[in-house]
């Protein structure tokens, strides 16, 4: 039975974009302290009588912040999303990046699309969750680092399930997506390999262990490894591209021409399908260096490869296309429409500590990370409302 939404008031929606420019007006870039915002966001639940954990880093300069609102009972639903933004530098902005600006129905500033609109939108609508008689509870999860490796979703979903005796069944991370349901997302892995050999003369190159040439037979493997994939019938038409990829981004390695390379690093990435498996890709990959690393210290002794992941892997998303978490979703909006993404975020690693996870927020994905960022006044709009009806359906 399709549920009726109720009409959005003004004061309502500007209530969220009033909250939306205190957010953005915090520039806390992936891998720096989000101390600023996350103690704006604790004074806010504070104000409101809502108590919160927090899940900080080793060394106390970040933490994730989670709440629960309504009644300690099984079931209820997270609201995630996270803290950081990408950076801004280099980028042609026509505004002040941290400061909201709204021109011709969009909003623009770094954040407002990827993903504070979202959070905008779960803060907003605090006020109404505490008056609604809910019957199921409603979390808060707003993680940080996400922008560069989702350093904390893992430990945030993990907390949640150990804080409370009661224990919730679902998690929305709203990515924006146009407020489409989306079930799948790519796994994601950035390792740094080092090449480590000697120097010496390039016309010892036959006798010696150029570590350029090493690193090169490296990225010939990661490119045949994808092509075996693809040719192995490993494909989902769900995602653009349909196939998991490994891609090199730097390389690096030599001083001069005539000197045989002692050093050299690649650093590479994967994204892979949840039907590939990341870790096992990996270790394959880790293989292949151990026997290079075997015939090549045959002629130097010293000869070395070392792999870093620059991150832990990122585990992919694949929720069944029926299961009860889309369903209830679905009710929250005005779309039917199912997708997957070739992106990364938390949402795999909600799933992956227990939740029925999906993705689904307001904003369109083409505008994040972009200049002059904005999310359209109507998106942020449509995450009102499926706020609105969230409670409605946790008050039944």
């Amino acid at each position: 039975m399709s549920l009726i939404l109720p009409q959005i008031k003004e004061t309502l929606l500007q209530r969220t974009q009033t909250i939306l420019s205190k957010l953005i007006s915090f520039p806390v870039l992936g891998g720096e302290s989000n101390a600023s915002i996350a103690d704006w966001i604790e004074n806010y639940l504070t104000e409101h009588g809502v108590s919160f954990h927090n899940v900080p880093n080793e060394d106390g300069t970040k933490r994730s912040i989670h709440c629960r609102i309504g009644p300690a009972v099984d079931g209820g639903v997270v609201l995630s999303g996270h803290t950081d933004v990408v950076p801004v530098t280099g980028q042609d902005w026509h505004t002040d990046p941290f400061d909201m600006i709204e021109k011709d129905g969009k909003l623009y500033g770094r954040g407002t699309c990827d993903m504070k609109g979202f959070i905008a939108c779960c803060l907003a609508m605090l006020p109404d969750m505490l008056a609604a008689d809910l019957e199921q509870p409603i979390y808060f999860a707003f993680s940080y680092d996400e922008e560069v490796g989702c350093w904390a979703g893992h430990e945030l979903a993990r907390s949640i399930m150990d804080t409370y005796l009661e224990k919730p069944r679902f998690a929305i991370i709203g990515e924006p997506s146009e407020m489409e349901v989306i079930t799948g997302q790519k796994g994601m892995g950035s390792l740094e390999t080092t090449i480590h050999s000697r120097g010496a003369h390039s016309s010892k190159i036959y006798t010696e262990a150029s570590a350029i040439h090493e690193g090169a037979k490296l990225v010939v493997w990661l490119e045949n490894k994808m092509e075996d994939l693809i040719t192995n019938g490993k494909s989902d038409e769900r995602f653009v591209p349909p196939h998991s990829t490994l891609h090199v981004g730097l390389f690096n390695g030599g001083i001069a021409h005539n000197i045989v390379a002692d050093k050299c690093t690649v650093i590479w990435d994967l994204r892979t399908l949840p039907k590939d498996n990341l870790e096992e890709i990996v270790a394959e990959f880790k293989a292949y260096c151990a026997e290079r690393v075997t015939i090549m210290r045959k002629k130097v002794p010293e000869f070395n490869i070392t792999n870093k992941e620059r991150f832990p892997l990122v585990v992919p998303l694949d929720t069944e296309n029926d299961a009860p978490v889309v369903k209830f979703v679905q009710q929250l909006t005005d779309s039917t429409v199912i997708n997957a993404v070739s992106y990364a975020s938390e949402a795999g690693q909600f799933a992956a500590e227990g939740f029925e996870s999906v993705i689904c927020g307001p904003g369109n994905i083409e505008q994040a990370h972009r200049a002059n960022e904005f999310i359209e006044v109507e998106q942020l709009e449509k995450g009102v409302k499926f706020m609105q009806q969230l409670i409605v359906v946790n008050s039944k």
